[in-house]
């Protein structure tokens, strides 16, 4: 979104689009319920949705994805109970699938506010994503830890997909989708803008949101990506 918000007036379309911000799940509810035509969704919900995406771009990892952690009192082939974030379904969906397919467990989930303390008094585990996530240290936690990115890719061989512009057909047009690249591509070339404002308005050390934007995530979806997409719509496809 950088070229689109911050970018020269050659990169500002606002005129042709207007910007709304969601959680995930929330961006889905939305294109579902046609309030708007693109949106940033979970890949869990595409089957649900029936909608296309736009190509090359959206989020992803190809090894630890660091936002995404789950945390067990128990070994995690003993976890009875899971405290979810309720942010996105794809971070529910991916745990239910790890934990089965990893870990041979089958717990059950219940939705919960992101505060960890709080999840783990009444839960064996708690999956925490997003900003919490990032707040917390892995390595200074009495728990065990699962990086869900990195878990998926040491089970699949193949890239993790969490979420990408879905819509209807006619909003996936090649001018939308050059759109969208402009708009990345403005934001890549401008990496210390955004982490800048992760520090000023998040207050995250510039370390971590630079490591986070630059290497953690990956924004262009190739080949890797798509086959782990897809593997990844299978196996919800199987949980539903």
């Amino acid at each position: 979104m950088w070229g689109f918000l911050h970018g020269p007036k050659s990169h500002d379309l606002s005129g042709s689009y207007e910007f709304r911000f969601d959680l995930p799940a929330q961006c889905a509810d939305a294109l579902g319920a046609g309030e708007v035509d693109l949106g940033l969704v979970p890949c869990a919900e595409l089957d649900r949705l029936q909608m296309g995406f736009l190509p090359g771009l959206g989020i992803a990892c190809d090894g630890p994805v660091r936002s995404i952690l789950l945390v067990s009192k128990k070994p995690f082939h003993e976890i009875a109970t899971l405290a979810a974030d309720s942010g996105s379904r794809t971070s529910v969906a991916l745990s239910r699938i790890l934990l089965a397919e990893r870990y041979g467990c089958c717990p059950r989930i219940t939705r919960h506010a992101p505060q960890l303390e709080d999840m783990l008094s009444e839960h064996d585990a708690a999956l925490i994503i997003g900003d919490p996530a990032l707040r917390i240290d892995p390595a200074k936690l009495p728990f065990e830890t699962l990086d869900l990115g990195e878990e998926w890719v040491r089970w699949s061989g193949l890239p993790m997909v969490f979420a990408v512009w879905a819509g209807r057909a006619a909003a996936l047009s090649p001018g939308v989708a050059r759109a969208f690249l402009d708009s990345y591509e403005w934001g890549r070339n401008h990496t210390e803008e955004i982490v800048a404002r992760a520090v000023a308005e998040r207050e995250f050390q510039a370390a971590l949101a630079r490591d986070y934007v630059t290497r953690t995530i990956t924004y262009e979806l190739g080949l890797r990506h798509l086959a782990g997409l897809e593997l990844f719509r299978k196996k919800v496809r199987e949980l539903d």
